[in-house]
């Protein structure tokens, strides 16, 4: 006689893994990348707080057609506080802390210092969300981490204000931040209702630069304003939600680190789009990134006390009680 041993069920490791989870990742690294392609273009032509409001009420718009479209699912009553912070923290004041550190540092010192979130991810997701600090985390986010450190010292100019080198670490911290609180609220409300709710918020909170923003659209060229139009729709729209996705479906640490490829594909497109041709150090950077990213995601094997649960674990028991008899 034999019986059916019913297949275990999918891991956390399985799920970031999937191809699903794998395609998110990468719509969400490549449109992030492009958005520095995209900014540094755009800047020219556009305050900090003006570039940031029109693309949060493209955003906002595009995710509400988005919500409508699948279905709003009204959060808890006690979770639309927590959102709305949320919301400020991740879609104002990171975009204006960012955008106006980059008008006194270069891009490379500003990717080195707001890459400093996902290690800041890692260490309070294992202490905060109780997610452990698995070895794969542990030793790729600081490689990966090694790799931006080279690539900013390949585009270093040397010019470094202290007021942008302190906005930058703001806008990592604000990150890392927002990284954490989104984790959490998606254990009660769903991706697409929550990136909406929190773009709506920050939205309305960049108003008071409605002022300068009717000014900047006279005067920037139509290239520029539709840069800004692609950053509120790809980067924001789609690659917020896309985020949210495979946050839902792995951990903050993990999900975090997965950015780290984001310097790496900017490097790329930049080289492509812009004719910026990369320095040796910066292409050995991003190798650098896409091998600790890498790690992160490798799989963990598992230990033989989990491949010898049988009938008389715990485990093993509930899984024998519901096999048919031989």
């Amino acid at each position: 006689m034999t019986s059916r041993v019913a297949a275990p069920p999918p891991t956390d490791t399985d799920q970031a893994n999937s191809p699903l989870v794998l395609g998110a990742a990468a719509v969400t690294v490549v449109l992030w990348a492009s958005s520095f392609v995209v900014i540094r273009s755009a800047g020219e032509f556009y305050a900090p707080g003006s570039m940031a409001l029109l693309r949060m009420v493209v955003g906002s718009l595009a995710l509400g057609l988005v919500a409508a479209a699948v279905g709003v699912r009204w959060p808890p009553r006690r979770a639309l506080l927590l959102i709305v912070a949320w919301g400020l923290g991740w879609f104002c004041f990171y975009n204006l802390a960012l955008n106006q550190a980059e008008r006194t540092i270069d891009a490379g010192t500003a990717a080195m210092l707001v890459n400093l979130a996902p290690l800041i991810v890692v260490a309070l997701g294992g202490l905060v969300l109780g997610e452990g600090f698995p070895r794969g985390l542990l030793v790729g986010a600081p490689l990966a981490f090694l790799g931006v450190v080279l690539i900013a010292s390949g585009s270093w100019t040397g010019r470094a204000a202290i007021s942008g080198v302190l906005l930058a670490v703001v806008a990592a911290v604000l990150y890392a931040g927002a990284a954490l609180v989104q984790k959490r609220l998606l254990r009660t409300v769903d991706a697409t209702t929550l990136t909406w709710l929190g773009a709506s918020a920050g939205t309305v909170a960049l108003l008071p630069w409605g002022g300068a923003l009717l000014r900047d659209v006279q005067a920037a060229p139509a290239s520029a304003t539709l840069g800004v139009l692609y950053l509120g729709v790809f980067p924001t729209a789609v690659a917020f939600t896309t985020w949210a996705y495979v946050l839902s479906r792995t951990s903050a640490g993990k999900t975090a680190a997965t950015t780290y490829v984001v310097p790496a594909v900017t490097i790329l497109l930049s080289w492509v789009l812009l004719s910026e041709a990369p320095t040796a150090i910066m292409l050995t950077g991003g190798l650098l990134c896409l091998v600790g990213v890498y790690i992160t995601r490798l799989r963990r094997r598992p230990r033989p006390a989990d491949m010898a649960s049988g009938p008389g674990t715990a485990a093993g028991a509930s899984g024998a009680a519901r096999q048919p008899a031989g």
